[in-house]
């Protein structure tokens, strides 16, 4: 079985799979990383959502042998090195945003993404930016709005 060395969270991991496992199990079940969810299996969803050189990418289709030296960054590796989470992550708490949290893996992945390209977003750009992801908690309102909150939110 080839191995595959990944950059993952700024560190690097290696993994012996078959080539056409989805990065999601690999992060999953062999680096035990939970932030990225298993929802449809589809690429419909978002709720596997990571980053993959800064811009949101589902993961639960995406082979591992497509990933190549890309950096992947998944929700746990957000925070910064003193353990201060990202701007997204902290207006969602201060929103109280989650209802489940299913989604919210790639909520906020699909929003730092967005955030990394455009810190500024008007409302009509960051509904595009969740297009890709379903809340069926109706949660879209007050994720939208810790959205707008963490763009004007000064590091």
């Amino acid at each position: 079985m080839p191995k595959y060395t990944l950059n993952i969270n700024t560190s690097q991991k290696t993994v012996e799979t078959e080539p056409d496992t989805p990065l999601l199990y690999v992060l999953r079940d062999y680096l035990e990383l939970s932030g990225p969810k298993f929802g449809c299996g589809l690429s419909q969803c978002g709720a596997c959502t990571v980053l993959i050189d800064g811009s949101s990418r589902t993961s639960c289709m995406l082979p591992v042998s497509n990933i190549g030296q890309a950096e992947i960054t998944t929700l746990e590796g957000l925070e910064n090195p003193s353990g201060k989470l990202h701007a997204v992550q902290e207006a969602i708490i201060k929103e109280q945003a989650a209802q489940c949290g299913y989604c919210l893996n790639g909520m906020v992945m699909a929003a730092v993404s967005l955030l990394n390209k455009n810190p500024n977003p008007d409302e009509r750009e960051i509904k595009n930016a969740l297009e890709m992801n379903l809340c069926r908690c109706g949660a879209h309102t007050r994720i939208i709005r810790a959205i707008k909150i963490a763009a004007n939110t000064k590091d």
